[in-house]
């Protein structure tokens, strides 16, 4: 079998996703699920609307930059809402949007299962290590 029919079948077994749309947006989508502060501010927003100092200050090790840089993104894709009020000075919140609780169900989904086969990849870990000849304490 080549190595391109191999890779259609695999793309296939995917349900198509990769095939059927646009696989720079689905690149895109799973690189934003899977960066390091997107559901972390995502479960914070959950829980009702926060100002920017507030998610600064609850979400440990981010950076303002960083900070603004991830709520751009998520309302950019339309995960969360920016909320200005007409104040003196002005007041910004941040919530999530309908369509970002959405995403709690499968990321809680990935998340059980990753829990429930913690002990089977720290295991297949060190065995990898072990084989390799690694030092298993510098790869978790």
């Amino acid at each position: 079998m080549s190595h391109q029919t191999e890779a259609d079948r695999v793309l296939r077994s995917l349900g198509g996703a990769c095939i059927e749309h646009d696989p720079d947006v689905l690149r895109s989508v799973l690189d934003r699920v899977g960066d390091k502060w997107s559901l972390i501010l995502i479960g914070l927003l959950g829980k009702g609307p926060m100002r920017f100092t507030e998610l600064l200050r609850t979400a440990p090790g981010i950076s303002r930059r960083m900070l603004t840089l991830t709520l751009r993104s998520l309302e950019r894709d339309g995960l969360v809402k920016r909320l200005i009020y007409p104040e003196i000075p002005p007041r910004v919140e941040y919530e999530v949007t309908p369509f970002g609780r959405s995403l709690s169900e499968p990321v809680l989904a990935l998340t059980r299962w990753a829990a429930d086969n913690q002990e089977t990849i720290r295991t297949n870990r060190r065995a990898f290590d072990e084989a390799a000849g690694l030092d298993i304490d510098d790869l978790d």
